[in-house]
């Protein structure tokens, strides 16, 4: 299948013209190419795979007969939103905290009372597969809407192994069916339940679930990445590296909650365990930052979350500064519900000080980047899928 996406006044891209480079730092440049008076962008595909770019004259001429042509009315195109940090499978609603919230309750202060993920736990318990299938279909086309191209999409609203199960399974019907690419991430180290404690709840994710998680993969179910919430009164350092160098050991890349509400050395542990990902980190300590540099591991910021919880935002300059990739998502969850990453970049920018540059490149390379994709996706370049967003304007500014 052969397509020409033609009409193109601008593309915007995060890596510069023929790069196969796999992440954006703090001294790369966003290349904006514009068409000359008169004259229009394009770019060819080949069954999905972008082949060339380029002057949209030179670009016809090399195919003829294309199986497919879509005209961008002189728009700017950019590669497609990638969402880094999702939990989008669950029933129920906890619209009751945000009253909470608003007199001052924090999220543990929540949490300890029987709400937060447990609240969410027990409607997900219920709800059929079904239900949740239609549930996450609807919120995953809001998201496709909103320009988000790939998404990382997690479990964590089950614990116990049958609804983990569940919700993989509805997981990778969605990877399956919709027009969306899915980075599946097993959570169930997401809260400890009720009957348990965190040290018996992380012997038995270690010896009773992750085997089955590999069952599963060599069943051909597709699960990428393994996360805990390492948090003060969740899962504890010890108990979060036990969880992730068992997911490690069967092939999963290491994507986990870091420094959120506390300085629980997290971002160390990143760092130590060549974790691919850490997210939150607005408590991460400068010798955690340093140790993340040093692995390559990629920080996944969620201004949504430090937003709604009033939290201190994560440091993104410092984090930029160490030369740690920096990726951005939604966090969308009952708690944080937002699936635009328009919205995220916004916010990123007025919230956390990044430039727009380096919000774009959060939005593509680099969420690539923290979910092992980046060779595929993130960018406009020759090899990568044809991923796009075409925009209603004609120039993007960024500078």
């Amino acid at each position: 299948m052969r397509t020409v996406v033609r009409n193109i006044k601008t593309i915007v891209n995060v890596l510069c013209d023929r790069s196969e480079k796999k992440r954006f730092d703090e001294t790369d440049q966003v290349e904006i190419t514009t068409s000359g008076s008169g004259s229009r962008l394009a770019i060819l595909t080949e069954n999905g795979i972008i082949s060339d770019f380029g002057e949209e004259e030179c670009m016809l001429s090399r195919t003829l007969d294309p199986d497919n042509i879509i005209d961008c009315n002189g728009g700017c195109v950019i590669p497609g939103l990638i969402d880094a940090h999702t939990h989008p499978v669950w029933a129920g609603d906890r619209l009751h905290e945000f009253t909470l919230k608003l007199k001052g309750a924090s999220y543990m202060e929540i949490h300890e009372s029987g709400g937060g993920i447990n609240y969410t736990v027990s409607k997900t318990s219920a709800a059929d597969e079904a239900t949740l299938y239609n549930l996450l279909r609807q919120r995953l086309l809001g998201m496709i809407r909103k320009g988000t191209t790939t998404v990382e999409c997690k479990t964590g609203y089950g614990l116990y192994w049958a609804v983990e199960e569940k919700l993989l399974r509805v997981l990778n019907r969605a990877k399956m069916e919709l027009p969306i690419d899915i980075s599946i991430t097993f959570l169930s180290a997401h809260s400890v339940p009720k009957d348990t404690n965190a040290s018996d709840f992380t012997e038995h994710i270690v010896s009773e679930q992750i085997p089955k998680v590999k069952d599963l993969i060599q069943e051909k179910f597709s699960v990428d990445n393994i996360d805990v919430f390492c948090e003060k009164g969740v899962y504890d350092i010890e108990q979060s590296a036990k969880i992730l160098q068992a997911g490690k050991s069967i092939g999963l890349n290491l994507n986990f909650h870091a420094d959120e509400l506390s300085d629980t050395g997290g971002a160390e542990l990143a760092g130590r365990l060549g974790a691919r990902a850490a997210s939150h980190l607005e408590e991460a300590s400068p010798a955690g930052v340093a140790a993340m540099a040093a692995s390559g591991t990629a920080a996944v910021l969620l201004p949504t979350t430090a937003h709604l919880l009033r939290l201190r935002p994560p440091s993104a300059r410092a984090i930029i500064q160490a030369g740690v990739p920096v990726a951005l998502g939604t966090d969308f969850n009952p708690n944080a519900y937002c699936l635009s990453m328009p919205i995220v970049m916004y916010l990123a920018c007025t919230t956390l000080g990044m430039t727009p540059e380096e919000a774009l490149a959060g939005a593509t390379i680099n969420a690539a980047y923290s979910l092992n994709m980046s060779d595929r996706v993130g960018a406009i370049t020759v090899g990568r899928q044809a991923d796009i967003v075409v925009l209603k304007c004609d120039r993007l500014e960024i500078q």
